[in-house]
């Protein structure tokens, strides 16, 4: 079904007296409609984005202390999300594939503006508040403290229920921690964001995998709910005789090793396996640990890599090797270590299920490379060790719309469900924390009803000034290494920041442009007294002529 009404034919009437004698008119008339910006519909957590960037951008226009719109912009991103620091370091940023402005000049850097708000949260020591004073009689368990569970926990702990956290590891951060190295997302920076929601009360017992060092029935018992998110920190494997070598470490237990602090000797020459962020930033961890060649193998070609690309173009800058189009296909073993692959040389069919073509063998066609550890990365999979009730068969914890299990009082999220974003674990975090939410205090679930796209035909681009893109500085590859694990990335400037604020189109929703009253000739439109406040029409002034729909460039105004 259309969520915008076609145009009706216009119904031509002669006015009978007055000021508009003879002046042709239609029973068309205006009204606003909100629309959905297409970076909040791309956003899995539907972070209120336009409002974090307007906020910024219009600061100075109403006389607002710039502080005053950084604390605003602060607190409307972290009503859904508690990590925002962190994910405008580590999300690979869907939204703004979808931003409108693409069309003119190049998608808005939201994920530069989510750092730069969540970093200043930290530096201001501003707390997370609870959305109320009472404390509910219910208690949740939350079974690992990566994104999902950190966001569940967030949740419920603001709502004033008591939650305890249990980690199999001995820090709390999941993937953000033991996944992702810290050049990438320092760990003061995790740490920062952490201990914000601990604060809120939550009490986090590490170094217990339940499952294995309690059982399950007993957490089952002890408290009203469990939320499940263990992420799936168990590395596959290659299915090659010899990949037990001593030399082979999975892309996922490599970089838990490192960041955990383990030594891991992996000598001058290692071959990396897959395509995804765990490949890539194993890759370029292993340089840092001192080897002189890196090489990825990955079997499609690089169009195809699922990694963000802001990470593939960073390990070409510092020298990774890519081999496209090519899969292991035997290890050589000697005294119980790799030293050589026998390589397959492949190329692109029919696409598979997820879209992308699928690699054949080109028979007779191999290739052999030396190395002196092999680190596979080509997926990943949840460890259900002492959690054999909470898969479905050879599948993984399935939930429905609410985020609730097959098991009794259970709920799940994150990578336990599926390999996904950390946007979607925290996501999937918050559904859960809400189902729970209701369920304790009979509240009715209810879907919330999508707003109409603001979509790009309804845009006047035009409109809007050219203004480049505000890119976070760099690092030069020279001084990358200088120290294991100095931030490559910095943080944009203030100044930056809000000039980044003020590209965003305020799609679907007023931005106090005036160009509406200032088309009208019939005085219809009512420019507010007070900066900030709406627009307002008065009908019986207007004649229906279409002005200020066709001139609105944010496309709010409709007509019927």
């Amino acid at each position: 079904m259309a969520l915008l009404k076609k145009k009706k034919k216009k119904l031509v009437i002669r006015s009978g007296g007055g000021g508009s004698s003879g002046a042709e008119t239609s029973t068309r008339r205006p009204y606003q409609l909100e629309k959905d910006a297409p970076c909040m519909s791309a956003c899995p957590q539907g972070t209120e984005i336009r409002s974090v960037l307007m906020t910024i951008a219009q600061a100075e226009k109403y006389e607002r202390p710039q502080e005053d719109a950084f604390m605003d912009a602060w607190e409307i991103l972290t009503k859904k999300n508690p990590l925002p620091a962190t994910c405008g370091r580590v999300c690979p940023h869907p939204c703004e594939d979808a931003c409108n402005r693409i069309g003119k000049d190049g998608a808005l850097a939201i994920n530069n503006v989510e750092r730069f708000i969540g970093d200043w949260g930290i530096e201001k020591n501003l707390p997370y508040k609870k959305l109320t004073d009472e404390t509910q009689k219910e208690k949740v368990a939350v079974l690992g403290a990566g994104p999902a569970g950190l966001g569940c926990a967030y949740h419920l702990a603001r709502q004033g229920y008591g939650v305890t956290i249990f980690e199999a590891f001995s820090k709390a951060g999941g993937m953000l921690r033991y996944g992702i190295p810290a050049y990438r997302l320092p760990h003061n920076i995790l740490d920062g964001e952490i201990q914000k929601i601990l604060d809120l009360g939550v009490e986090l017992k590490t170094n217990i995998a339940v499952g294995k060092d309690i059982p399950y029935e007993q957490v089952q018992s002890e408290f009203d709910a469990i939320f499940v998110g263990i992420g799936a920190h168990k590395g596959k494997g290659l299915w090659l005789e010899g990949e037990d070598s001593a030399n082979v470490f999975s892309g996922v237990g490599f970089l838990n090793q490192v960041n955990g602090g383990s030594p891991v000797e992996i000598g001058d020459k290692v071959v990396v396996i897959g395509g995804g962020d765990t490949a890539i930033d194993a890759a370029r961890v292993a340089l840092r640990l001192g080897s002189k060649e890196v090489t990825i193998l990955y079997r499609r070609t690089r169009n195809e890599m699922p990694a963000i690309e802001e990470e593939i173009v960073g390990a070409e800058e510092e020298g990774i090797i890519f081999h496209f189009l090519a899969a292991p296909k035997e290890l050589v073993i000697e005294d119980g270590k790799v030293v050589k692959m026998e390589c397959q040389q492949m190329e692109l069919g029919e696409p598979d299920s997820s879209g992308r073509r699928r690699p054949v063998p080109i028979e007779d066609d191999t290739f052999t490379v030396e190395l002196t550890a092999l680190i596979p990365a080509i997926s990943q999979e949840p460890d259900f060790e002492g959690l054999d009730n909470l898969h479905e068969g050879r599948d993984w914890v399935k939930v429905d719309d609410w985020g609730k299990t097959k098991e009794d009082k259970t709920y799940s999220g994150g990578d336990v469900l599926d390999l996904g974003l950390v946007t979607v674990a925290l996501a999937q975090g918050k559904l859960a924390a809400d189902t729970i939410h209701a369920q304790f205090r009979g509240i009715e679930l209810k879907k919330a009803e999508p707003l109409p796209p603001a979509s790009s035909d309804r845009m006047l681009l035009n409109f809007y000034e050219k203004a480049l893109r505000h890119e976070c500085e760099s690092l030069p590859v020279e001084k990358r290494f200088d120290e294991m694990w100095t931030e490559i990335s910095s943080t944009l400037p203030e100044a930056d920041l809000i000039e980044e604020a003020k590209r965003c189109m305020s799609c679907g929703s007023c931005f106090d442009c005036g160009t509406c009253w200032s088309y009208c000739q019939d005085q219809a439109i009512i420019k507010p007294m007070v900066p900030g406040e709406p627009y307002k029409f008065k009908l019986e002034f207007c004649k229906g002529c279409d002005k200020c729909k066709e001139a609105c460039p944010c496309g709010y105004i409709e007509m019927k």
